[in-house]
C-alpha cells in the first residue's frame, strides 16, 4: 500500500519538491507546455482535499547568476491556480527561504498553497548545501518528492533536505511513486520475452544502459543514429550517415556481449535515406549496410519496420528509450510511428510497456499513443540513469 495514499495530511503543511522546469515562450514568458504540472495535481489535490496545505518548490531553467527575471516561478501561478480550480488560494513567495516565504507559508490555512521561488536562484540548491536544505525544511511539517525528473541530482531540495524530516514525515508523492514503481517493474520483475527499444543518436549516450539491460532483455532493437555506428562496426557501407568511429569498438564488444549471453539485438534491415539532413531532401531506400555514398540513413526502412514491429508484439515486457528516426521532420516520422502503434498494440495484447527519456516521450504525446502504453515516465535523465543501474540521490533519501 502507498505510504502517500495512507497518510492523512489534515492540518498538516506539506512541503513538495515538485518538477515544474517547464518550457516557457521567450517573448511573452507564457507556458508552452503544462505536462509537468499537471502530472503534479493528483498528489497536490489529494493533500488539499485531506485539510493540509501545499508549499511548492522547484528550480525553472538554469540560472547563472542569481536571480534572473525570466526564470522567476512567478510566470506560473496563474496558470498553477487554473489548474487547481478558481477556489483554490494560490500565493507566490519571492524567495524561497527569506522572511516571506517563512511569514506566508505559517499563516497557510488547511487548503491553500504556497508557490516558492526558484530554488536555483540560490547556489546552494545544486551544491546539496546542508544549511540551505536545513532552511528549506523550516517551511513544512512533511516532506514530499514528487519530482523524478531531478532524481539523479544530490541537490539540496531533492536529497539532502530528506536528512531533516524524521521517517513517517517524508515520502514519495504519487508521481514518484509510480515512477519507481514503473521503473521496478521492468528492471527487476520483467515477465518474458522482454524488448528494451533503444533508439536516439550516439551509441555513447546509452553505452551504460545498454550494458545493464544485456543482463535482462531477451531483444534488444537499436534504431535512431546510433544503429549506423553499429553497421559500420559490422563491416558495412553507411554512406553520410551518423557514425562515431571512436565507439566502433564499443558497438562490437556490445554484439560479441550480446551473443555470449543468448541476447538477441536487432538492427534495421533497411533505412529510408535522403540526400541531405533537411526536410524537403531527396529520399530513398537502402540496406542499412548498404548507403551509397552522400547518403544518409534518417528513419528505419519497411522491412525494418516490419521486423521489429514483429518483436515487439511477441513481447510481454518493453521499454522504450529514443525514436527510429528524424521523427520531428514528417518525411522521416514512419518509422516512430509504426513502434508506438506496435507498442500500443502489445500492451493491449497484455504486455507492460513503459516509454521513458524525452524524445520517445515527444513521440508518443505526438502520435497520441500515451494513453495506449502503461507509463509514460516524466524523468528523462533520470529514467535513464535509473536503467543504467545508478542509484538515484532522490530515490535513497527517502528509502
Amino acid at each position: 500500500m502507498s505510504t502517500f495514499s495512507q497518510h492523512n495530511f489534515a492540518g498538516q503543511k506539506a512541503l513538495i519538491r515538485v518538477d515544474f522546469n517547464v518550457p516557457l515562450d521567450k517573448q511573452t514568458q507564457a507556458i508552452t507546455d503544462d505536462n509537468r504540472m499537471r502530472a503534479a495535481l493528483p498528489t497536490i489535490k489529494k493533500i488539499l482535499a485531506d485539510g493540509g496545505s501545499v508549499i511548492l518548490m522547484s528550480h525553472l531553467g538554469r540560472p547563472k547568476e542569481g536571480p534572473e527575471a525570466k526564470y522567476s516561478l512567478k510566470h506560473l501561478v496563474s496558470h498553477l491556480q487554473q489548474l487547481l480550480g478558481g477556489d483554490t488560494k494560490v500565493f507566490f513567495a519571492d524567495d524561497c527561504i527569506g522572511e516571506q516565504a517563512y511569514l506566508t507559508a505559517s499563516m497557510l490555512k488547511g487548503g491553500e498553497v504556497l508557490l516558492l521561488e526558484n530554488l536555483r536562484f540560490y547556489k546552494e540548491e545544486e551544491k546539496g548545501d546542508r544549511g540551505f536544505a536545513e532552511k528549506l525544511s523550516k517551511l513544512g511539517d512533511v516532506y514530499v518528492n514528487d519530482a523524478f525528473g531531478t532524481a539523479h541530482r544530490a541537490h539540496a531540495s531533492t536529497a539532502i533536505i530528506a536528512d531533516y524530516f524524521e521517517a513517517g514525515k517524508k515520502m514519495f508523492g504519487l508521481l514518484m511513486e509510480g515512477e519507481v514503481s514503473a521503473a521496478e517493474k521492468v528492471l527487476h520483475k520483467s515477465d518474458r520475452p522482454f524488448t528494451a527499444i533503444i533508439g536516439g543518436a550516439k551509441v555513447s549516450d546509452k553505452i551504460l544502459i545498454l550494458e545493464n539491460l544485456l543482463e535482462r532483455a531477451t531483444d534488444i532493437i537499436i534504431g535512431g543514429g546510433m544503429a549506423y555506428t553499429f553497421m559500420k562496426a559490422m563491416g558495412g557501407q553507411i554512406g553520410n550517415s551518423l557514425c562515431e568511429e571512436d565507439r566502433l569498438e564499443t558497438a562490437r564488444d556490445i554484439i560479441a556481449k550480446a551473443e555470449a549471453k543468448g541476447v538477441c539485438i536487432h538492427l534495421p534491415g533497411d533505412s529510408l535515406i535522403a540526400d541531405k539532413f533537411d526536410a524537403a531532401a531527396n529520399t530513398s531506400s537502402a540496406p542499412s549496410n548498404a548507403i551509397p555514398d552522400g547518403w544518409m540513413g534518417l528513419d528505419i526502412g519497411p522491412i525494418a519496420c516490419d521486423e521489429f514491429a514483429k518483436v515487439i508484439k511477441a513481447s510481454k515486457t518493453i521499454l522504450w528509450n529514443g525514436p527510429m528516426g528524424v521523427f520531428e521532420m514528417q518525411k522521416f516520422q514512419h518509422g516512430t510511428k509504426v513502434i508506438a502503434t506496435a507498442v500500443a498494440e502489445a500492451t493491449e495484447a497484455g504486455a507492460f510497456s513503459l516509454v521513458g527519456g524525452g524524445d520517445s516521450v515527444a513521440a508518443v504525446n505526438q502520435f497520441g499513443f500515451a494513453e495506449k502504453v502503461s507509463y509514460v515516465s516524466t524523468g528523462g535523465g533520470a529514467m535513464l540513469e535509473y536503467f543504467e543501474g545508478k542509484v538515484l540521490p532522490g530515490i535513497a533519501a527517502i528509502k
